[in-house]
């Protein structure tokens, strides 16, 4: 089977030879090919060449387009700056010290530069691996975008203080997430990710009133284009599982801080977990054996459908034998 029918057999509950692979690579994938994580998050040349070579030596089965998490935060007006050796950072959130959403434009993603690049990197791997491998697109969950535009605090304390302008605001957030991911699935994109970190860190009622319907609406408009849904939320979102589990997301992916078998009970038989092998103490410090170890351990636990995939990114000083051993064909089960 090629890396794409693969994955598609596991979605579709059909046979597979082998559990499809989709860890996260960025600035791992960088360093690779000699390159740099500036380069790789300002450039989808670079990003494509590190994810297209990382995926045929490891056996990777997913071609990712995530870089960073400021590609709308960029089309909204904030200054991105780029580090080589680490990720880009956004100093001053463009609605930091002044709440109005009157000044947000409203990003077209193919002419804003960041949002753009991410666009031509799904459509330079089409061009380079054709029908070879799945190709996620990503964009960011509303939570994570309107963090990311307030600031963080500045966010929780909306969410406490001013409910009705954190809905206002992450309602901004999804119509951009829905037109940019349009343009990724027009450009050959076939599944798209939704990173949500930040949701992590409210409690389940916060979640569930404030956060929980932006998503759902982001999910259903994603399944409308006809395409796979990832949800990515690192850290321990135990607590936020009986929401997710009413969103209608594909493909779960779990943190090593949260136990496979609730995630399992609580998600329910159809649903992809993909995880959760811890990404620093076993990933990266290894040995190999204990990475295929804990790999085999996480798809006992959590049973089909599964993929395998470290708790998040694998991080960039990782040995290239423990991202092999990660990626040891598993043969898979219904």
């Amino acid at each position: 089977m090629t890396p794409r029918e693969r994955y598609f057999a596991v979605l579709r509950g059909q046979p597979s030879d082998i559990l499809p692979r989709i860890p996260i690579l960025m600035q791992f994938a960088a360093e690779h090919i000699g390159s740099n994580y500036g380069a790789f998050a300002s450039d989808h040349r670079v990003l494509v060449e590190a994810n297209l070579r990382c995926a045929e030596e490891f056996g990777i089965d997913q071609l990712s387009t995530i870089s960073d998490p400021y590609r709308e935060t960029s089309g909204f007006g904030g200054a991105v700056e780029y580090r080589r050796d680490g990720v880009p950072i956004c100093e001053r959130p463009p609605l930091l010290d002044d709440r109005d959403l009157g000044q947000l434009p409203r990003p077209d993603p193919l002419q804003a530069p960041r949002m753009r690049d991410r666009v031509d990197a799904v459509r330079s791997y089409l061009e380079r691996s054709g029908d070879r491998y799945s190709i996620m697109g990503w964009v960011e969950g509303p939570a994570a975008e309107a963090a990311d535009l307030r600031g963080v605090s500045n966010f929780f304390m909306d969410l406490l203080d001013d409910p009705g302008y954190a809905r206002e605001l992450m309602a901004r957030c999804v119509e951009t997430a829905i037109d940019f991911a349009r343009a990724q699935v027009d450009a050959g994109a076939d599944t798209i990710g939704v990173g949500d970190a930040v949701a992590s860190q409210v409690s389940p009622q916060t979640y569930e009133s404030l956060i929980l319907p932006f998503e759902r609406q982001l999910v259903d408009a994603l399944h409308e284009m006809g395409v796979i849904v990832r949800l990515h939320i690192c850290g321990n979102t135990t607590h936020l599982l009986p929401g997710i589990a009413t969103l209608g997301v594909d493909i779960v992916d779990i943190d090593h801080l949260v136990d496979l078998a609730v995630v399992r009970k609580v998600l329910g038989p159809r649903v992809v977990i993909s995880g959760n092998v811890d990404p620093v103490s076993c990933v990266m410090r290894g040995p190999p054996e204990d990475v295929k170890a804990a790999v085999a351990r996480c798809h006992a636990i959590a049973g089909a459908p599964f993929m395998v995939n470290a708790g998040c990114e694998i991080p960039a000083s990782t040995p290239p034998p423990h991202l092999h051993a990660l990626c040891t064909p598993i043969a898979a089960q219904l």
